[in-house]
């Protein structure tokens, strides 16, 4: 009874639904019940793709030890919330102490994070000997370096991050993906910034005069789950006055690392 356990942020929640809508194998997809799997739970449910949700304690009735199923292949998604990025040293504890929750129900653990700030490049190395049961992934592009963000992930890795970085060098340049561009102030944080949004939003166009943002670029991904990605983006663009440009991204990254960890705990 193989488990695969998903890490991820929710700024990744199209990408989690989209690999496993592309994997017919699967027997069985649980999100596991907390204050950030809203959103995939919704998308889920309007793709029309069967899952259930399970209580966090009951996450041990999935050990693949149990032995009940020993053919079935169960996918378990825990999401985390937006903005762990933002205290980095916050962040890895956090996914340290779910892998180690989710440890005991799995065969394997992938996250759906990058090296986020530098503090998650040795996490593999870090639970191999704690957990020799029990691989635990990180998203890696084709060179089998870890990447560095989501977006540079929904690019395809760190040797096309750095070249659409250095194309985009000239003026600040938001990289959108459609979560991003629907999540944009809770991951800016615009309510911290003054309780008066007006206010707030005058603050973050000072901050992109004194820093040179003015540009905004739509990473499409090819993705539809998050709605009105178009909308949202000339909405962004308009409030802050920026210039929209087009990238290209795909699912190269994510696909890779799924099938890579499946081959490992299914054979």
């Amino acid at each position: 009874m193989p488990v695969m356990c998903m890490i991820s942020c929710r700024i990744l929640e199209d990408e989690i639904l989209w690999v496993l809508e592309n994997d017919p194998s699967i027997d069985e997809v649980a999100v596991v019940e907390n204050g950030n799997c809203r959103g995939l739970l919704a998308k889920l449910k309007t793709a029309g793709f069967p899952h259930k949700v399970l209580p966090q304690d009951e996450i041990p009735k999935l050990s693949p030890a149990a032995g009940d199923a020993p053919g079935k292949y169960t996918v378990l998604v825990y999401m985390l919330e937006l903005a762990l990025h933002e205290r980095p040293e916050k962040l890895k504890n956090k996914v340290y102490e779910t892998v180690e929750m989710l440890a005991s129900g799995s065969s394997g653990i992938l996250l759906f994070y990058g090296l986020c700030g530098n503090v998650l490049g040795n996490v593999e190395e870090d639970f191999a000997s704690r957990l020799p049961d029990c691989p635990v992934r990180i998203l890696r592009d084709d060179a089998c370096r870890v990447v560095d963000d989501c977006i540079g992930a929904t690019l395809g890795g760190s040797a096309q991050y750095l070249k659409v970085l250095k194309s985009v060098s000239n003026v600040g340049t938001y990289l959108f993906t459609p979560m991003y561009s629907a999540a944009w102030e809770e991951f800016l944080h615009v309510d911290k910034l003054h309780k008066d949004p007006e206010k707030a939003l005058k603050m973050m166009k000072k901050t992109h005069e004194i820093t040179g943002y003015g540009r905004v670029a739509k990473l499409k991904t090819g993705l539809s789950y998050t709605e009105n990605f178009d909308e949202n983006i000339m909405e962004f663009a308009d409030l802050f006055g920026f210039e929209v440009i087009e990238l290209e991204g795909n699912q190269k990254v994510f696909d890779k690392c799924y099938r890579e960890l499946k081959a490992e705990i299914c054979n």
